[in-house]
């Protein structure tokens, strides 16, 4: 494993499945191999269909989660007839040397098409994947196959696009300049992350998924503990994960699941912004990381109930209850010191520990979750 994530006796387990004694070590592990363990975890095939409940039976008992239903994780998949973004009577339409694309109503449906000037082809969309809120991406059926669209809607220019990593300057054929077929073990991966209940025990069905990252998705399977619940067993509580009680290192992984945990991209050998765009990578690379803070988590700033903050100005206490400003005690004293606030100013603290970096595919900005003290030449460079 991994010197630099020395911090805590722990057990580490590889990609091939096999346990191996490490010494003092954060617990970090790639997806593939939690899934393999007992017990709920995301993206994880288990249960039926039959023992997903779906939210708004949550929130009859758990109303201060409800808002949990308007955040872009609860959006992050819709049926594309459903999406606000296609909701417009306005054509979305780009082009690209002798290709045209355009998605546009047609009746309750949506349909894209793609034209060479000469031959169009159309078909109604199925999936809208992405809340629209930075981008959304369309799939749809085609001779029994999934295919995705090579258009994709981006919020920054309000228009389509390429989608990211699908350009072709040279398409052999109208078919393939339109859309690329997706496999059945990439449409698992992809709408594990992106729905809820898509894949079972009994396999995966896009028809009986439920759209978005609700609160199963989470939690796992409700049906047992809604059932304890109406019974008023005294084992309620452990018929159902709860993430809050997860120590540091499984809270980052947890989240990990789906945005890429440390040994996930690691394995996959991603680099530059394909790793940027990991945010728990980026945190369990962090310096404060590997110094072994226990608040260092992705839900110290972030509520999975809450629609996601993007002023820089709110996180400033979070920042500053780890590192005191001057003169200042710390505020959890029994954490090890973390180190004075930055001398130079004490709010928008992530505008300059973490900054943001241009995805141009994505016509878009992703904050950078390394914390650190960016040097001249790194900002200068606008690279990770």
């Amino acid at each position: 494993m991994n010197g630099d994530r020395v911090t805590r006796t722990g057990l580490a387990i590889t990609a091939g499945g096999l346990l191996v004694a490490a010494a003092p070590l954060l617990a970090q592990m790639a997806t593939a191999d939690r899934v393999r363990l007992d017990g709920w975890w995301p993206t994880k095939p288990a249960g039926t269909v039959e023992d997903y409940v779906g939210p708004r039976e949550c929130v009859r008992c758990h109303e201060s989660r409800a808002s949990q239903l308007t955040t872009a994780m609860a959006r992050t998949a819709q049926r594309a007839v459903d999406s606000p973004v296609l909701q417009s009577g306005a054509p979305l339409e780009f082009s690209a040397g002798r290709y045209a694309f355009a998605i546009a109503r047609d009746g309750d449906r949506r349909l894209y098409s793609a034209t060479d000037g000469q031959e169009t082809a159309s078909v109604h969309l199925s999936w809208a994947l992405g809340a629209g809120t930075v981008g959304q991406t369309y799939l749809f059926e085609r001779n029994g196959s999934l295919q995705e669209a090579r258009a994709s809607f981006y919020a920054s220019v309000n228009r389509l696009d390429f989608t990211p990593n699908r350009r072709l300057d040279s398409p052999r054929s109208l078919e393939e300049a339109m859309a690329r077929p997706v496999g059945r073990a990439e449409a698992r991966r992809c709408f594990a992350c992106h729905t809820t209940a898509s894949s079972t025990s009994s396999g995966f069905d896009l028809a009986r998924a439920l759209p978005g990252v609700t609160c199963e998705a989470c939690h796992g399977p409700g049906r047992r503990h809604v059932h304890a619940m109406e019974r008023k067993a005294p084992a309620a509580d452990r018929a159902i994960m709860n993430p809050a009680q997860l120590d540091a290192a499984d809270s980052v992984d947890f989240c990990g699941a789906c945005h890429a945990t440390f040994w996930d991209v690691k394995l996959a050998n991603e680099r530059g912004l394909a790793a940027l765009r990991s945010q728990p990578h980026r945190l369990q690379s962090s310096r404060c990381w590997q110094e072994g803070d226990d608040r260092l988590t992705c839900v110290a700033c972030h509520d999975p109930h809450k629609k996601l903050v993007r002023d820089a100005s709110t996180y400033d206490a979070n920042c500053l209850s780890c590192h005191p400003a001057s003169g200042a005690a710390p505020t959890a004293s029994r954490q090890r010191s973390a180190g004075r606030a930055c001398p130079t100013a004490t709010t928008n603290c992530t505008s300059c520990h973490m900054p943001k970096y241009d995805v141009p595919e994505m016509h878009y900005a992703f904050t950078d979750h390394l914390i650190r003290i960016v040097r001249p030449s790194d900002a200068a460079s606008r690279t990770p």
